[in-house]
């Protein structure tokens, strides 16, 4: 990535110096600790002035409408209390002028606004766009006083300049004494360099916001999906403990064949197993009776069983889980935009989902083959939707076996062979096993499909069916 250096920052204040002069600060933003907005107006025109100190992608510049939405901005209900700051000092407040120091990456904005008691004031803002050490401090000018800080910055971080309010602000040691530019700088393009910064960073902004999601929601369903399968695990093993139980009812029936052939209180006897057709001793309670030893054992066989059905159940449903989980992973890999990790994020947090389904509009992928429509779902919440709303019951509904995958709804009168191929060939291209030589793919009648009460999102049992290899 280009770092944003001192010579990109003289082009841009060249640019922009004459619309900054003497326009007011109409309206401040903060929607994180690390980005500004500013709405500035002037000559009749209001203008989105973005700040950003982030040590990533730290820049200055003007937003249009298409690189804000790219920068995923979104208002916090409660602004941060250096926001409410800069609000009671500098909204309505006139830029006298802007300057930058020689040579270095700081840009201040000179203030003229009035106090509590109607006194004019001189303010200067100084946003420094250097690295890590990245701030915006907010100072008087005719004290040299700080009134406060994005970022305080303590005796324990910085023995050479500390930052907060009520201490003097002073420039960074180490000043350059000549202007800079990195390998590729921004400032070559200077036509119009406030697009390019805002080109630039927008769109690097976005893929890094994106990549960030991409991993969180990755990340929450790994640990789901390795704590279901300890738990699968655990369950198959207690399973084949339990798979021996039979052998407790034949001890029990082998006891009671042979009740008047042995005495009562024994520790072990030794009795004809006529199923298996061998003599075996069986170990016995020896302070009970034959008859209490064999309901001991019937008792057992009764338990053992009760459990095989239970964890059973419990395992169906886990690999049910599993299997749920590792669509969601598929649909977080295939996911390309903001909108994607919306719908997956409303998914796996249930208290989202109220918030954002009003707003959320399910769009799946649409073709057209041979004058047929064909949708593909990219996550759960499209599959499901192009099953319950989207699709007629004559429609042909496609998915890979036993393998993560898109949904995929033909709307075709008379499908051909041809055209159902090629739908197969979809179906393997949005799911797990597309770099596989060979996957199954089975279609069936969107009649013949069925979701089951409480079932997970996109989730269908489906009967009727019939299986291409592609």
């Amino acid at each position: 990535m280009i770092s944003f250096d001192s010579l990109t920052l003289k082009y841009w204040l060249q640019q922009q110096k004459a619309f900054l002069t003497n326009a007011r600060v109409q309206k401040i933003q903060q929607p994180t600790r690390r980005d500004f907005v500013f709405f500035i107006r002037n000559e009749g025109v209001t203008r989105k002035l973005y700040i950003n100190i982030n040590p990533q992608y730290y820049h200055v510049c003007f937003m249009n409408k298409e690189t804000e939405n790219n920068r995923l901005i979104s208002i916090p209900e409660k602004p941060p209390m250096f926001c409410m700051l800069l609000r009671k000092y500098l909204e309505n407040a006139r830029i006298t002028h802007v300057e930058q120091p020689e040579f270095e990456r700081i840009l201040e904005f000179y203030f003229e606004t009035y106090n509590e008691v109607s006194e004019k004031i001189y303010l200067c803002l100084a946003v420094e766009l250097m690295g890590k050490y990245s701030n915006v401090i907010l100072y008087n000018y005719d004290t040299n006083i700080i009134i406060g800080c994005a970022h305080n910055v303590g005796a324990e971080k910085s023995r050479e300049r500390e930052m907060s309010g009520g201490l003097p602000y002073v420039y960074p040691s180490g000043r350059p004494n000549t202007w800079y530019a990195n390998k590729n700088s921004l400032s070559e393009k200077c036509e119009d360099i406030n697009s390019v910064i805002d080109n630039y960073y927008s769109e690097y902004i976005y893929n890094d916001k994106i990549n960030r999601l991409r991993s969180n929601c990755r990340q929450f369903v790994s640990n789901q999906l390795k704590k279901d399968r300890n738990s699968l695990k655990k369950m198959q093993s207690r399973l084949d403990k339990e798979k021996s139980f039979d052998k407790y009812r034949l001890y029990g029936d082998l006891i009671m064949a042979n009740l008047y052939n042995l005495k009562d209180y024994q520790k072990s006897v030794n009795v004809y197993d006529y199923e298996n057709g061998k003599e075996i001793a069986l170990e016995l309670d020896e302070t009970k009776t034959l008859k209490e030893n064999a309901n001991n054992f019937y008792k057992l066989y009764n338990k053992s069983k009760t459990s095989i059905l239970k964890l059973s159940k419990l395992s169906q449903d886990l690999q049910t889980q599993i299997d749920y989980y590792e669509q969601i992973l598929y649909s977080i890999e295939i996911a390309e935009s903001f909108e994607d990790f919306t719908e997956i994020q409303s998914e796996l947090e249930p208290e989202r989902k109220s918030k954002t389904s009003s707003k959320m509009s399910v769009e799946p992928l649409e073709f057209d083959l041979d004058g047929c429509k064909v949708f593909v779902g990219r996550n759960n919440r499209q599959n499901d939707y192009i099953v319950s709303k989207l699709s007629r019951d004559d429609d042909l509904w496609f998915h890979t076996k036993d393998c993560a995958g898109s949904h995929v709804l033909l709307r075709c009168q008379e499908p051909t062979d041809k055209l159902i191929f090629e739908c197969a060939k979809l179906a393997k291209e949005y799911s797990k096993g597309k770099d596989s030589s060979k996957v199954g793919v089975i279609y069936t009648r969107r009649k013949f499909l069925k979701k089951p009460p409480k079932a997970n999102l996109g989730y269908v049992t489906y009967k009727c069916e019939q299986e291409i290899i592609v």
